[in-house]
């Protein structure tokens, strides 16, 4: 039986909810990483049903827990957002056949399900509940939270895996076709950018605020310095070169005012983490990082998202937080929201009030400290920008920063540890969120 998506009420999408019933009582422990590569090789070993399989194993033993504790799985199904299956091409039956199947033909090739995790991990014995949070992480983070809060799960693997095939991200599928369909004749009659969207919009922030897109570049310089410094992620695996100013500044335009680093880099990787009941804290090897609320934010909007819708969801994101979880922007000691787009930073961060900040203010701010030395770190992951495309990194070093192990990139402020960060995407209009605390109170 396939497995269901959350209903729509594990979704804490109005405002003024109150405070989340299940404040304090969910936690994260474990994390654990695959490998990562620019794309697959097409070999058995390498799929990202594999991958995913290490991955879990490595967030089981992180946690400091034994398999068969495990009784709840939360996924995302999907493993792309652009890097499909070429039409016509046969499927990779001789790696398709070396496992057992899943829910949809290509699972552990280019889908995932909690079918396939479980029946090619026969140490999972004992998973009961099994529930997709769809789109992305942040999505399954908010679901799992839910899930454990209201007691249908105790011990939680939530997991994402990305594929990337060779080939040109987004030019598959419908993208591929000599003509274009449907609502996107009026948004790519020119054919396929991901970023032309966004390019708009930061169009229209630099026009209202009076900013210049150079102005980014310090963000960028800062989020690949941090990723240099993630050694599960891409660039400090395969590319460990820094990026300077100049290097932005000259770099080619994409979709102008969208340039080469603008725009994150499809990779291949898998992540795992353990959730659970914060009554069985005793049991893990890891401090918790408690969850401290979760917010949902799907307005309905037009054909493009535009500064007015993207202000407007992240200002509603930023209250729903704060209301549920009884913090403020002051709390904030960090933040790690999404940066597919860089330009997408600018909107979370100033709905966020990060660093009081207000709108527009956001590159004013990247040209002060925003090192994780600094008063006010940006993104110290350094998010899909610094390792990959995954919308995995902001979560991994959230719940490493709070935990006080994330190595060389370790927030150091002048009070201490960090004790409340938030992370969340994917989209400034659309999306899921979690705000973090060392603390259940």
């Amino acid at each position: 039986m396939p497995t269901e998506n959350a209903p729509a009420d594990f979704y804490r999408t109005q405002e003024n909810p109150g405070l989340w019933e299940h404040r304090g009582k969910v936690a994260a422990f474990g994390i654990g990483h695959s490998p990562t590569a620019r794309r697959w090789d097409g070999q058995a070993e390498t799929s990202i049903g594999a991958w995913m399989r290490i991955a879990i194993r490595n967030a089981i033993e992180d946690a400091g827990i034994t398999a068969d504790q495990v009784d709840g799985l939360v996924l995302d199904p999907s493993t792309t957002t652009g890097a499909w299956w070429p039409e016509g091409d046969p499927l990779p039956e001789d790696v398709l056949s070396q496992f057992e199947p899943g829910e949809n033909p290509m699972d552990g090739v280019a889908s995932l399900s909690a079918d396939w995790i479980v029946n090619n991990m026969p140490e999972l014995t004992n998973v009961t509940f099994r529930m997709n949070g769809p789109v992305c992480m942040s999505n399954s983070i908010c679901v799992a939270s839910e899930a454990i809060g209201r007691g249908l799960t105790n011990v939680c693997l939530v997991v994402k895996a990305w594929h990337n095939f060779p080939g040109r991200y987004y030019q598959g599928g419908a993208n591929a076709r000599n003509t274009v369909e449907g609502p996107s004749v009026w948004t790519n009659p020119w054919g396929v950018s991901a970023a032309t969207p966004d390019g708009w919009t930061f169009r229209e922030y630099m026009a209202k605020y009076n900013q210049s897109h150079d102005k980014m570049a310090q963000f960028i310089v800062n989020s690949k310095r941090n990723g240099l410094m993630f050694p599960e992620g891409f660039f400090a695996q395969h590319r460990p070169d820094e990026v300077t100013v100049e290097d932005y500044m000259n770099a080619r335009w994409i979709v102008e005012p969208m340039n080469l680093f603008d725009h994150d880099m499809p990779i291949h990787v898998a992540v795992a983490y353990v959730f659970a009941n914060t009554d069985r804290t005793a049991d893990m090897k890891q401090k918790p990082v408690y969850v401290l609320n979760h917010a949902s934010t799907y307005p309905k909007f037009g054909l493009t998202q535009g500064l007015e819708n993207a202000e407007a969801s992240t200002d509603s994101t930023a209250r729903k937080l704060y209301h549920g979880s009884g913090l403020s922007a002051e709390d904030l000691d960090f933040e790690n929201m999404y940066d597919g787009f860089t330009t997408f930073h600018n909107y979370f961060i100033e709905g966020l009030g990060f660093a009081g900040i207000k709108r527009g203010e956001a590159l004013d701010l990247y040209q002060e400290d925003i090192s994780i030395e600094g008063p006010h770190p940006v993104s110290p992951s350094g998010g899909n920008v610094g390792s990959g495309r995954t919308r995995i990194w902001m979560h991994t070093d959230t719940i490493m920063q709070l935990q006080g192990r994330a190595g060389d990139r370790q927030v150091q402020l002048k009070n201490g540890q960090p004790e409340v960060g938030v992370s969340g995407g994917p989209m400034p209009q659309v999306g899921d969120f979690t705000i973090w605390g060392t603390s259940p109170d």
